[in-house]
């Protein structure tokens, strides 16, 4: 604990890095699996592509990822823009088949309703069919998040500062104080992860607690 208090400039830093290294990676995986998803169960030909082809990303191992995205990007080593970009990939490649999935348990009543109401394709993926797959989709980001946070802390043995870092030095030293830290802050940050989720969830799918409370 002492440890802790001496050092929480230090580790607050590297939260607020880990964080944005995590979180911005979701959002913009998010934007792109949402248009590959809706590919993926609007045409069946490609389905089998885009999610085989996506999930084998996340087979990659991340610290070769990390260590091979500099020669591919022209970025240097310790650019955290190679971690954005390793992480925005295995976003995608854990949510493209959570799209699709979400947007092929719509029931096809709901879709020929939609038609009959004039709704074109584009205009009922927005207004009806997304909205309805939230639930889904959100199950598939809560998982990302955890994710993302866990493989982020792998990009400390390059040399990029966040919570990882604590890892590193606890066991470079030898000193579990850092490592106990590193642990407890990774699980903080994916809990408050979690919590932002749900809530948003909540706000983007009122009818679900209208339909509770009844």
């Amino acid at each position: 604990m002492d440890w802790f208090t001496s050092h929480l400039d230090d580790v607050w830093e590297l939260l607020v890095t880990h964080a944005y290294l995590a979180g911005v990676p979701l959002l913009i995986g998010l934007l792109i699996a949402l248009p590959l998803g809706w590919l993926a169960r609007r045409f069946s030909w490609a389905y089998p592509p885009l999610i085989v082809g996506t999930g084998l990303l996340y087979t990659l191992p991340s610290l070769a990822v990390f260590i091979l995205l500099p020669g591919i990007l022209g970025t240097r080593i310790l650019d955290p823009v190679n971690v954005l970009v390793a992480m925005t990939v295995y976003t995608v490649a854990l949510l493209v088949r959570t799209v699709a999935d979400g947007l092929g348990a719509i029931p096809d009543d709901v879709r020929l309703a939609a038609n009959a109401m004039g709704y074109r394709p584009i205009r009922r993926l927005l207004g009806v069919e997304l909205p309805l797959a939230v639930p889904v989709i959100s199950a598939g980001l809560r998982v990302a998040a955890v994710s993302n946070v866990s493989i982020v802390s792998v990009a400390a043995i390059i040399g990029v500062a966040q919570l990882g870092s604590l890892f590193t030095d606890g066991f470079n030293r030898d000193f579990f104080p850092p490592i106990i830290t590193g642990i407890v802050a990774c699980g903080v940050l994916s809990l408050v992860f979690d919590i932002v989720i749900v809530v948003v969830t909540r706000l983007l799918t009122p009818w679900t607690r209208a339909r509770t409370a009844s």
